[in-house]
């Protein structure tokens, strides 16, 4: 394939012409796979667009308007030949936690602050994306991710409640005031209305069992309307519903960007940044690894950016990477970004038809759907997963969790990640520091862990495994010692340092101080196998002169036999391990003669 054009561009402009990128692979063979794929997935997108609004708290079109004109730019200017973007479960609920507080879900007050949200999420995006930020996302544990879903979908089943049960819960109930209602008052339930989403649920359930190649969705939301439109005739009552949509192209709109929404909107931002550019990389990711193909994370930043402002003027809201319609386009068999383009195209054409038959499917629908949709939120195999492998991943999965039901999402969200963090550094400021000795029984005396194996007496050697950063050094300072105090004779130690992938400042200094003590101790401190970037680190911050440019070797032989010249020779001559090769010239140790054998023969 020919170099790509972007090439010769000039470097800012290279994060705006992606599409220069993939554009080459783009054939007749290729459009005609795209577009296949590219109406499946608007097909999938168009109960799940409806869906996601009602989640939101904003108006059923703007879900469809959403997965329109965003999807278009996210796939143009992203990295990912896959990824299609649009709303998604976690950001509409992230959206309805931040915004329901300032304005009635619904209202044109609530989609006003929508828009002025989705627009600076998408400037944020775009400058994290130029700043090279894009590595940020990988501080967020996948265990944060997993709690966070599972709570997120159980909120989404819990603000359902009232629509497929028809009792009278007050809007913006908390977790555990809706369920205590919903408990304590059966006797507002309504019959009709459960029954309609009870057959939903049941009739989604069956389909995606028993008839997996169907979209259960549509089939679902399809099958609920007509039962309970036949339910409705039947009782001679009638079933709140969803309403007709619009069938027109995503109007313009306009952000409001004065002082008061956007205060009201501020606290959200850094939380529904966090979550939609995890979620847009994350998918991203794992569809190139079945793919083959590499995803630029920073790329992919800008890209959603850009799809979020597009948003903010075409009557969407926050959007990102969609986990269906990605996981629908790649198995469809998507060649280039051009599928999840004509998804967005044919996205438009579908509810210009389309839109007017909502006013048909009951609200008690829709909750049916939306309980299909939070059901296959949860991972149950990864929280196993994660449950028996690991006590630490498992209580930031459980922290997250829980502070999604009882907090804001917002708040589940930094929990998480400082949770995440704060193991992170608890891990790395406690390398590993093992004291490695020579394998007696391997015939080439490989070193070895030193517990149960002769050491000698002058010289230990240590293998560090992390790196050198101010919070790792008080770890390595009480590590050493305490070996110092359990072999106080080991005055020399030779650290094994190809591990060490850096060292900053504080590093440096104490490696200079641990150097100068032990050699006016009569000892040493040596390095082997140092990484040639460590060592111009540790020469920038001066730490290298105390260390001596002598005291640091390429291999463990090489440092043996320089070291062991500057051993006390009179250990040596009574060290009976001879450890090393160098200890066979040393004078073997002199057996005292006794006395008896000195004295002349008596003779009888």
């Amino acid at each position: 394939m020919s170099q790509p054009a972007s090439v010769n561009l000039p470097t800012w402009l290279r994060p705006f012409t992606a599409f220069l990128l993939w554009w080459p692979r783009v054939n007749r063979d290729t459009l005609r796979v795209d577009a296949m794929a590219g109406l499946t997935g608007a097909l999938v997108a168009l109960p799940q667009g409806v869906a996601f609004a009602t989640i939101a708290g904003m108006p059923p079109e703007y879900g469809l308007y959403a997965g329109m004109v965003p999807a278009i730019i996210a796939a143009l200017f992203g990295s990912s030949w896959h990824l299609v973007s649009g709303p998604t479960t976690a950001a509409s609920i992230v959206l309805f936690s931040v915004l329901s507080p300032h304005a009635e879900p619904g209202s044109a007050e609530y989609v006003r602050l929508a828009l002025t949200l989705t627009f600076m999420v998408g400037a944020i995006q775009i400058v994290m994306g130029l700043a090279k930020l894009g590595t940020l996302v990988n501080f967020i544990s996948h265990s944060v991710v997993t709690g966070f879903t599972a709570g997120a979908a159980i909120l989404i089943a819990t603000n359902q409640v009232k629509h497929f049960t028809g009792q009278a819960i007050p809007r913006g109930a908390s977790f555990a005031d809706t369920w205590t209602h919903a408990f304590t008052r059966m006797d507002e339930i309504n019959v009709a209305i459960v029954a309609t989403g009870l057959f939903t649920l049941l009739l989604g359930i069956a389909v995606k069992r028993w008839a997996p190649r169907l979209p259960y969705m549509i089939v679902a939301m399809l099958g609920g309307a007509i039962g309970g439109a036949v339910l409705a005739a039947w009782l001679g009552v009638e079933l709140p519903a969803v309403g007709a949509l619009p069938a027109s192209l995503p109007p313009l709109s306009m952000p409001a960007l004065d002082a008061e929404s956007i205060r009201a909107v501020a606290s959200g931002v850094i939380a529904v940044t966090l979550l939609a550019l995890t979620e847009a990389v994350s998918i991203a990711r794992a569809l190139a690894a079945r793919s083959g193909q590499h995803v630029d994370g920073n790329q992919e930043f800008v890209g959603q950016g850009l799809s979020n402002l597009a948003g903010a003027f075409f009557s969407g809201y926050v959007a990102t990477g969609s986990f269906n319609r990605s996981g629908v386009n790649y198995a469809a068999g998507a060649k280039t970004p051009v599928a999840a383009m004509l998804a967005g195209v044919f996205l438009v054409v579908l509810v210009l038809f389309v839109a007017p038959w909502a006013q048909y499917l009951p609200n008690a629908a829709m909750a049916g759907i939306l309980f299909l949709v939070a059901w296959g939120l949860i991972d149950f195999e990864e929280i196993i997963h994660t449950i028996r492998s690991s006590r630490q991943e498992t209580a930031i999965m459980a922290a997250t969790f829980a502070a999604t039901l009882f907090l804001t999402l917002e708040e589940a969200i930094i929990i998480g990640v400082l949770a995440s963090l704060a193991i992170y550094l608890s891990r790395t400021s406690k390398p590993q520091v093992r004291v490695r000795a020579p394998d007696p029984h391997h015939r080439k005396r490989h070193f070895t862990d030193a517990q149960g194996v002769a050491q000698c007496p002058q010289l230990r050697f240590v293998r560090i495994d992390g790196s050198l950063f101010f919070g790792a050094t008080s770890h390595i300072r009480e590590t050493l010692a305490q070996q110092d105090q359990a072999a106080p004779g080991q005055k020399h130690v030779a650290v094994v340092a190809h591990a060490i992938n850096f060292v900053d400042l504080a590093g440096a200094h104490y490696l200079a101080e641990e150097a100068d003590r032990r050699r006016n101790e009569g000892g040493g401190l040596y390095f082997i196998r140092m990484k040639d970037t460590v060592q111009e680190q540790l020469a920038e911050s001066g730490a290298l002169k105390h260390i001596g440019g002598a005291n640091i070797f390429d291999s463990k032989t090489e440092a043996i036999a320089a070291i062991h010249k500057r051993l006390d020779p009179a250990v040596c001559r009574t060290c009976q391990a001879r450890i090393f090769r160098e200890c066979q010239g040393v004078a073997a140790p002199q057996t005292p003669v006794p006395d008896i054998l000195l004295r002349p023969l008596s003779h009888a």
